[in-house]
């Protein structure tokens, strides 16, 4: 049986390595964030939940599709999901307790095993069969409609009823029943376990048994003789040497129940893997909606078609973070290569940053976004360039750091790209730092990667404004006339200021303000 609860036609394989810029993401998206808020105190969610979306990437459309129906089943129907949940993982805490180990070699060890397993499996495979007879007819997804059915098909009552009767058999409480041949130097070959007869026993077949004990002769018919030997109770070697006997005619059936019971086993940890991603995303969805954030479901395109638009885009994480509503924000950058955010220092550019890189790994992943709406392109790369606080661990200045950092993103440009500049390249004067900037991102525009870009630098952004011809769009945090930010972002070009007075002010109030520059230069 398989759950395919991810992928329509194979199981999610949780052993893939992670992006080589795993810890760059976690850390600049701030996804430890979204990754607790999924795992909601569980570990396994939250060990599954990060594979997940940081493994996105590799999806096509169809099966970010397929993902989006079966998490609108969940989201429909979460108590059944947590429920299947609950029992993936009570069967698999049940096959714990009965650890196996190194015994495996051994047949007798190995069928034990495999019966209580199995047996403790049992009460497990019903009740997942109670819950798709209750419920299977409320979801109408692909994913769910095939898993209910395997459910229904494989699981019937005459399962039951087969897997029942063949542990009892193997239970061999009369005793295994064995055939063999002499092979050379008269050694034993060619056992076999054979499935014994019994006859049932009545009153009659008592009495006749009691009459020919007592007899010792047999009674209606001539019966064959049976040759028999009883072992001295201090029979060490010969106890051994009938368990080695024993083992060899038994080896084939208990390797065959242990290979049965390492199948539901797999099954139910499957199960329970792909549930995990859906309960994390039935979470969030949870925690987001009681601070009031808009969610959808993404419209993904495919790769190289240009296309990035939204309507009230809110960071996730953010939102998880504060008690107050968030801002969203709303952008049309289709068929448009470069978007440059620029405008008053906290004004919301670095947040929107990190929220269309959120949105982007939440889509390719087959989750929903915190956006009224939200299209995009697939993407086989995310690549963040983070402006990084200088600490005792650097081996060099900022700036070399920084292209450091750069080339190594290069090394690994993939052919699908989004990448993510904020305030790059800062670390050096306003000229040499835009000239390095303008060189890079032209050089990456000519390979076709998608580029956001959150920049104080004046003269990058008025050199790409004056060279625009439509394949850039230019944001820029809004601004009051007091000074107040609204942290929405509207389309305008870039202003030779950030307002770095206004937070100036803020701190030290308006009267030292003036007492120091006012020019627009040194607010920048």
């Amino acid at each position: 049986m398989k759950a395919h609860l991810l992928h329509a036609d194979q199981d999610f394989d949780l052993r893939r390595p992670l992006p080589w810029n795993e810890e760059a993401l976690v850390r600049d998206l701030s996804l430890n964030t979204l990754f607790t808020a999924m795992a909601r105190g569980d570990a396994f969610v939250l060990g599954v939940t990060r594979k997940v979306i940081l493994l996105g990437f590799d999806n096509d459309l169809a099966t970010i599709r397929y993902r989006q129906n079966v998490l609108q089943d969940c989201l429909n129907h979460p108590a059944v999901v947590r429920r299947l949940y609950a029992v993936a993982g009570e069967a698999m805490e049940q096959q714990k307790k009965h650890y196996l180990g190194s015994l495996d070699r051994y047949p007798d060890w190995a069928l034990r095993y495999s019966i209580e397993l199995m047996q403790a499996f049992l009460g497990f495979l019903r009740t997942l069969r109670k819950i798709a007879d209750s419920h299977a007819d409320k979801f109408v997804s692909e994913g769910w409609t095939g898993f209910y059915a395997i459910l229904k098909r494989e699981l019937d009552d005459e399962y039951f009823a087969g897997v029942r009767y063949h542990l009892e058999q193997l239970r061999f409480r009369r005793g295994a029943l064995l055939s063999a041949e002499l092979g050379t130097g008269n050694k034993g070959d060619h056992y076999v376990l054979r499935k014994p007869i019994y006859q049932k026993e009545t009153w009659l077949t008592r009495l006749l048994a009691l009459i020919r004990r007592f007899t010792q002769q047999p009674l209606f018919t001539q019966q064959p003789p049976i040759y028999s030997f009883t072992l001295h109770p201090r029979d060490e070697a010969g106890a051994r040497a009938l368990a080695e006997l024993r083992d060899r005619g038994i080896g084939l059936v208990a390797n065959a129940l242990l290979q049965a019971t390492e199948h539901v086993r797999d099954f139910f940890g499957m199960l329970r893997t792909e549930l995990a991603f859906y309960v994390g995303c039935v979470n969030l969805h949870e925690a987001l909606d009681r601070k009031g954030v808009s969610m959808c479901l993404p419209a993904p395109v495919a790769a190289g078609e240009r296309r990035l638009s939204l309507q009230g885009l809110s960071n996730a994480c953010l939102a998880l973070s504060m008690d107050q509503r968030v801002v969203g924000n709303d952008a049309d950058a289709d068929r448009q290569a470069l978007v440059i955010v620029t405008g008053a220092n906290t004004g919301g550019k670095s947040v929107f940053l990190q929220s269309v890189g959120l949105a982007q790994l939440m889509m390719q992943c087959g989750m929903f976004v915190p956006a009224r709406s939200y299209c995009s392109s697939l993407h086989d790369g995310i690549f963040t360039h983070y402006k990084r606080e200088e600490d005792t661990g650097m081996k060099s200045g900022k700036l070399d750091e920084e292209l450091s950092r750069m080339s190594e993103i290069v090394e690994h440009i993939t052919s699908y790209p989004m990448i993510l500049f904020n305030e790059s390249f800062a670390a050096t004067n306003e000229r040499e730092g835009s000239e390095i900037a303008r060189q890079i991102i032209s050089a990456l525009l000519t390979r076709q990667v998608k580029i956001v870009c959150v920049t104080h630098l004046y003269e990058l952004a008025r050199g790409f404004c004056e060279g625009n011809t439509g394949n850039v769009l230019f944001l820029r945090a809004d601004r009051q006339a007091d000074g107040a930010r609204t942290f929405k972002l509207v389309e305008g070009e870039p202003l030779r200021t950030s307002f770095g007075e206004d937070l100036y002010n803020s701190i030290f109030g308006s009267e030292a303000g003036h007492r120091g520059t006012d020019t627009p230069a040194a607010a920048a």
